[in-house]
């Protein structure tokens, strides 16, 4: 599903929504699922166990000139079910836009994941001028559910 200002997937994965949990709520293998090929690795980040936590990751793009970093304030986080992140250039507070996790156990071994990248509380008129989003592809989004589910089975 596509809007002016968000892009869902899914895709369903086979694996517990606990493992899929596990992966996702470790930034240390965020590099690994990211099909826009923007993250690089973690910057020493602890896992993710609740709202507010800041995580660091060390990104490369154009869109800012080469590599960056950003810091990451989980906006979502219920176990085996939800986790999501606003993301900022590190030091800054986020400007509005989140990535968010969805999980539904289909039976023990099989999760439907579903994938959101939502721009629409970006309301700095200089920012969008600068930022062209949707900055990920749906397609690019889809890699990342086909990362994951890779990541979980290996």
């Amino acid at each position: 599903m596509t809007t002016d200002t968000k892009i869902t997937v899914q895709r369903t994965i086979d694996a517990s929504t606990s493992a899929v949990f596990d992966v996702l709520s470790n930034p240390a293998r965020h590099a690994e699922l990211d099909g826009s090929g923007f993250v690089l690795s973690d910057e020493r980040s602890d896992r993710i166990t609740a709202n507010g936590q800041k995580f660091r990751m060390n990104m490369n793009g154009d869109h800012m000139g080469g590599e960056y970093q950003t810091d990451n304030v989980v906006s979502a986080y219920d176990p085996n079910k939800m986790i999501g992140w606003r993301t900022a250039p590190a030091g800054q507070e986020p400007p509005g836009w989140e990535w968010l996790w969805e999980l539904e156990a289909q039976g023990g071994d099989s999760t439907d994941v579903r994938l959101t990248y939502d721009w629409s509380n970006v309301t700095d008129q200089a920012l969008l001028q600068k930022v062209k989003f949707p900055l990920v592809s749906q397609s690019q989004l889809e890699d990342s559910l086909g990362n994951l589910a890779s990541a979980v089975a290996g």
